[in-house]
């Protein structure tokens, strides 16, 4: 009696089975997907960014260029006091504007005047890193900046004299994740750029290369 035919050979006998054909030992063939490709604005920071901040400053090494470490987006609801639902909004709205779900922010400290009691909700936040981080640049500065009415550029006199950058947005739906038609409330939030820099010239250099909208000096 002839033996049954196995899945790796062919009519004549023979292996059809090649070197690279099974997935890596361990995991599902679904399992092993090719990476991301990496931020654009992060490629540009490596070959456009960095040897233009090295030459301006004169850089002996590359640890001294300015970096972006983080982003910090808050979004304070003093209503949130009195409706739950405004916060619960807001934690979805600066989600969709984010990528990473934020966390929720409570009073450190109870005011009798605004009717508020230590650990009672008041906002949220998040912090973004690595590719969420560049990612979130790209789109602001890009995208969501231009569409900000009679937008005139940011000041640059915002820095806190260590590199850090901090604006504020009068309304989330300057964000194309938003949709205007669901937003229950107009919300404004701060936005915070962390650089590592020596001072606010190197930090200002940096977003001036990421092509960050200053308004011009008269």
């Amino acid at each position: 009696m002839a033996k049954p035919q196995t899945n790796n050979q062919s009519l004549g006998g023979k292996s059809t089975v090649k070197r690279g054909d099974f997935p890596i030992e361990g995991k599902r063939l679904e399992e092993v997907k090719t990476p991301p490709p990496p931020p654009r604005l992060k490629e540009f920071y490596e070959k456009e960014v960095v040897p233009a901040l090295k030459k301006k400053f004169e850089f002996k090494s590359v640890m001294q260029i300015p970096k972006l470490q983080k982003i910090t987006l808050n979004m304070g609801i003093g209503d949130a006091t009195q409706d739950i639902k405004l916060l619960q909004s807001a934690v979805n709205e600066l989600e969709l504007i984010s990528g990473q779900r934020p966390v929720v922010t409570r009073a450190k400290k109870a005011i009798s005047n605004f009717k508020l009691r230590q650990g009672m909700p008041i906002g949220c936040k998040v912090t973004l890193r690595k590719a969420r981080m560049y990612e979130f640049l790209d789109r602001f500065v890009n995208i969501a900046a231009p569409r900000i009415r009679d937008f005139r550029g940011f000041s640059d006199k915002s820095f806190d004299g260590r590199g850090n950058y901090t604006i504020g947005i009068k309304e989330q739906i300057i964000f194309p994740e938003i949709d205007v038609d669901k937003v229950s409330k107009i919300s404004g939030l701060d936005i915070t750029f962390v650089i590592k820099a020596r001072n606010d010239d190197e930090a200002r250099a940096l977003l001036t290369e990421f092509g960050f909208p200053f308004s011009k000096r008269v």
